[in-house]
């Protein structure tokens, strides 16, 4: 099907809005979104905002901060308190709800402080079929979701991108680093730090995504098929610096990376 209807219709839907806060992550998707509002409505209409917290690594806030400076809105780094939610810390399946009415929360205040009534983000079509108990805080807050209304979905998003010129346009998606971690085991500062570190390590060997899950105390890395061998050619070091950051078995999934599979 020809995307250029659907990405007429996003613009008409963002045009709608008038004035805008976009919830920027600084992947595929936020990206896409920040550009076409920021295309549609001009800098003065834009306003960009990134959750700051020790759920994130701090180099994806700066890479979504320059990615951002790079489109042009003003930019806004908001923290925020996942970690003395106690409904958020004890780890339940809807842990993803109580973390994202946190970050609407800013973003309304944010709003509140500038005149801006509407908050959007970046969910895209695909995302309906899938397990997102945030969507149900997006949809009680009054959250827009432009992509997912145009019927966007990531593979035309990444396409609409490079033809954009966004560098974002092939970037492996990514979540935070709770995600890692089994429901019921509660989250903690040392916890996340200990995950962070350990993916940290392992993307400095030139491994595009990968996710360190946490099972007590065995981490178990994911990557690509296709970049297995990078782990395994380097299995002393991972397994030392896992180690080191408190991890004591290593284990790599020889399965692969896919999305979700903490829920499995």
């Amino acid at each position: 099907m020809d995307i250029g209807p659907k990405y007429e219709k996003l613009k008409e839907i963002i045009g709608g809005l008038g004035k805008v806060i976009v919830a920027c992550s600084g992947g595929a998707d936020s990206t896409f979104l920040l550009k076409a509002s920021f295309d549609v409505l001009g800098r003065e209409n834009v306003l960009a905002v990134i959750a700051s917290s020790p759920i994130y690594q701090d180099e994806d806030i700066r890479s979504a901060e320059r990615t951002v400076r790079a489109i042009g809105p003003e930019c806004v780094i908001a923290e925020t308190s996942q970690l003395n939610e106690n409904k958020f810390v004890i780890n339940q399946i809807d842990r993803c709800y109580y973390c994202k009415k946190i970050i609407i929360d800013e973003l309304i205040t944010i709003g509140k402080k500038r005149g801006i009534n509407n908050i959007t983000e970046g969910s895209n079509y695909d995302d309906i079929s899938d397990f997102r108990p945030g969507n149900r805080a997006c949809r009680e807050k009054g959250v827009a979701s432009p992509l997912q209304a145009a019927g966007l979905t990531k593979k035309e998003i990444r396409e609409l991108s490079r033809a954009l010129g966004l560098h974002t346009a092939d970037r492996p998606s990514d979540t935070c680093l709770a995600t890692r971690i089994p429901h019921g085991t509660p989250i903690d500062r040392a916890l996340l730090e200990k995950v962070g570190r350990s993916e940290r390590f392992i993307k400095e060997l030139g491994v595009r995504q990968v996710r360190v899950r946490c099972h007590g105390n065995i981490a178990r890395i994911e990557v690509a098929r296709d970049e297995l061998e990078k782990i395994l050619g380097n299995r002393d070091n991972v397994a030392g610096a896992l180690r080191e950051y408190g991890f004591m078995y290593i284990a790599l999934d020889i399965e692969g990376y896919r999305s979700g599979s903490m829920n499995a």
